[in-house]
């Protein structure tokens, strides 16, 4: 269970990082940094939900929509949480360290503190 939830924050934290660059290279307007935050964040919570709850929690059912609605509102809620942790120590490298790839490596890092965490929120408060 453990290892699946790691292989797919990896691949969620690889879609973030991604989804960072891309918007990074096509959109050079104000905000810029924190539009790429948002997108990735999107990316990365859709993809690791659906992944989370079939392979990792074992909730492979077709649940119905209210249910769904539910239990993707409560593991969003966890999300902010670790949101906020990822979020800011993304923002602390690009603003601190003066390099290109500072951002990405403060998303790396700052994703690993907050899947780490979210493991935890999930297991005991959102899955059953």
């Amino acid at each position: 269970m453990l290892l699946k939830y790691i292989i797919f924050a990896i691949l969620a934290t690889l879609l973030n990082t991604i989804t960072q660059f891309l918007i990074f290279n096509i959109y050079f307007g104000s905000f810029k940094l924190y539009i790429a935050i948002l997108a990735g964040t999107l990316v990365g919570l859709i993809f690791k939900y659906f992944l989370d709850r079939r392979y990792v929690f074992n909730q492979n059912i077709t649940l119905k929509m209210k249910r769904e609605a539910t239990t993707f509102s409560l593991y969003s809620l966890m999300g902010v949480i670790t949101t906020i942790v990822f979020w800011s120590i993304e923002i602390l490298f690009d603003y601190m360290i003066d390099y290109y790839w500072s951002k990405y490596l403060g998303a790396v890092i700052g994703l690993g503190v907050g899947y780490t965490i979210k493991f935890y929120l999930d297991k005991n408060f959102v899955f059953d």
